[in-house]
């Protein structure tokens, strides 16, 4: 990352503003604030581009893009899906192979015991298969099934995994990383929200194929996140900005910390770095 003083070729300090969702851009009501919705306008009218950056796929991102009349480019799927929120269309979806997923979940539960298991199928209107004993935010639309062997009946793009017998999140990611971290990529994206991905995929992955679409690089990017999955997308960006509510893994790595999803730090620090007024 830069030193952080945002300068780059360009008059503008960054041409590309990369915001995560949850925790991030969205309040806890998962709205945006006013004063966010209109620092993000002043600065596409002075020139620089918003790509929204989150682990979410595309059918759990559309409604939320819809909202903010956002017809860009968004990377979903923790990287692995580019989507055209405009055209409504899938420009790149990567998939995890079902038999590997498979492997790693049962590799976890030798080392941890049984998992609540949930997982994400592929494309515009891929379902969220939800299986025993997996807790979900009751806002977001899933499908129940009845048996494990359900979640690999057709392509997905990501599991995601609980451990109902007491390890945190941390230690959950932790020893999926150990036992299985050669099959597939780990991170966790959220509270109850540890996740397995294809090998190497992370944010920084499409949001490097979406930058180069836009014709941005990632000295002239900021990035605004909260949790270990946005640590990528820190590294390839320019200046990395946590909120105050993110994970200390992210903190620990940012050039700067912000206020609060909820207290408007987008907002702060869109107002300073481009000089906009209110």
């Amino acid at each position: 990352m830069s030193a952080g003083d945002g300068s780059t070729s360009d008059a503008l300090p960054y041409r590309l503003v990369a915001t995560d969702l949850d925790g991030t851009l969205l309040r806890a009501d998962h709205t945006v604030s006013q004063p966010t919705r209109d620092a993000l306008t002043a600065v596409a009218a002075a020139g620089a581009a918003h790509i929204v950056v989150t682990g979410r796929a595309v059918p759990w991102t559309q409604d939320i893009l819809a909202d903010l009349g956002y017809e860009g480019l968004a990377v979903c799927g923790q990287g692995g899906q580019v989507y055209d929120a405009g055209a409504r269309k899938l420009l790149t979806s990567v998939t995890l192979d079902r038999q590997l997923a498979a492997l790693a979940v049962a590799k976890i539960e030798a080392q941890v015991g049984r998992l609540a298991v949930a997982a994400s199928r592929d494309g515009l209107t891929g379902e969220v298969l939800v299986g025993e004993g997996y807790v979900h935010l009751p806002e977001l639309p899933v499908t129940r099934v009845a048996r494990v062997e359900e979640l690999w009946t057709e392509p997905i793009n990501k599991v995601y995994i609980q451990h109902p017998g007491g390890l945190s999140d941390d230690e959950l990611a932790e020893a999926a990383r150990t036992v299985a971290g050669d099959l597939v990529g780990v991170t966790m994206a959220g509270a109850g929200m540890v996740e397995l991905l294809p090998l190497g995929l992370t944010k920084a992955t499409g949001l490097s194929l979406a930058a180069r679409r836009l014709g941005r690089t990632p000295a002239e990017t900021i990035a605004f996140g909260d949790m270990p999955n946005d640590i990528p997308m820190f590294a390839w960006a320019g200046y990395g900005v946590a909120m105050a509510n993110a994970h200390s893994d992210l903190k620990a790595v940012a050039d700067e910390v912000t206020a609060s999803n909820e207290e408007d730090g987008i907002a702060k620090v869109l107002r300073r770095v481009f000089a906009l007024e209110g």
